[in-house]
């Protein structure tokens, strides 16, 4: 594969994208869709760094068509309506990027429904907002949805005898586990849209390692991951780089149902976007399977439905 770069996003006027995580990933990745002409719309929980995030965007590119909207992936309540919003506004949605997420705290934290936070908003968030979007999606044109995974997914274990790391909570064993998840769904979608003729192409990518305010933000400044990001910062690659596997994943005409895209040098870390490697425990679907029927029941959403 070529070293492929936002120059090769192809013609996107006219395509509609949600994209959640108004930093890091998510920025870059809104921006260099509308850069290329696409409808951003750009969720996120935080207003003021969401107008913020809209602001630089339209300063960079004055004829952006990108606006904000409310969405909290650790509020099912949230996810719901922001479904019910969009819905009421649109009639079709092309493109979901499930990019938003949160990374090891040091104390077990939980969303507002009581999940472990990395396992609710990773994951479950993403699951419901995906559902509560299908109908749109379904009636969109060349429909994708983009999950987004990380290396860590290669250490990941779906404890399902504790999913929400009620007596056993380690921040990087149980992050592993929802960005496992992630990949896990992702692959689970493509199946039963597959099987069920919902015309979405399901795809997961991961950034490699790249400089963002996941780190310092979840696990915070002063720990070992915060540390790290700032004095190793040479080791992380910038996040215009670590957004390219995604924006391939969710633009590329290479990109395809049921794959897996990464960086392409130092064991997936850092590059341009090519094929990853999807981890052993992802390709078990009676376990995938058996994830998504609870995440049904825990998330209060059925995609049969939708």
């Amino acid at each position: 594969m070529r070293k492929w770069t936002t120059s090769n996003i192809p013609d996107i006027r006219g395509r509609s994208f949600v994209v959640t995580g108004t930093g890091g990933l998510g920025f870059e990745d809104a921006l260099a869709l509308a850069r290329a002409g696409a409808t951003v719309i750009l969720a996120g929980r935080n207003p003021s760094k969401g107008a913020e995030a809209v602001a630089r965007i339209k300063r960079d590119t004055p004829e952006a068509d990108i606006s904000f909207e409310v969405l909290d992936l650790a509020d099912l309540a949230s996810i719901a309506a922001f479904g019910e919003r969009l819905r009421s506004q649109r009639d079709h949605l092309d493109v979901l990027i499930n990019n938003a997420g949160v990374m090891t705290p040091p104390t077990r934290k939980v969303t507002s429904d009581g999940f472990e936070l990395q396992f609710g908003t990773n994951y479950l968030g993403h699951f419901a907002l995906t559902a509560h979007l299908l109908p749109l999606l379904r009636k969109g044109h060349d429909p994708r949805v983009v999950t987004l995974s990380s290396i860590a997914a290669r250490d990941g274990r779906i404890a399902f005898d504790d999913l929400q790391a009620t007596h056993n909570y380690k921040p990087m064993p149980v992050y592993s586990q929802s960005k496992l998840a992630c990949l896990m769904f992702a692959l689970e979608l493509q199946r039963r849209s597959e099987a069920e003729n919902w015309g979405i192409t399901s795809i997961a990518a991961h950034p490699g390692i790249s400089r963002t305010d996941l780190l310092p933000n979840g696990a915070g400044a002063l720990s070992v991951f915060g540390l790290a990001r700032r004095i190793l910062w040479f080791l992380f690659q910038p996040a215009a780089q670590g957004a390219l596997p995604t924006l391939f994943a969710a633009t590329s005409s290479e990109a395809k149902g049921g794959g897996y895209y990464g960086p392409d040098r130092l064991s997936e870390t850092r590059g341009y976007p090519t094929v990853a490697k999807i981890p052993p425990a992802a390709l078990d679907r009676q376990a995938a399977a058996r994830l998504w029927d609870i995440s049904e029941q825990l998330a209060h959403v059925q995609f049969s439905n939708n």
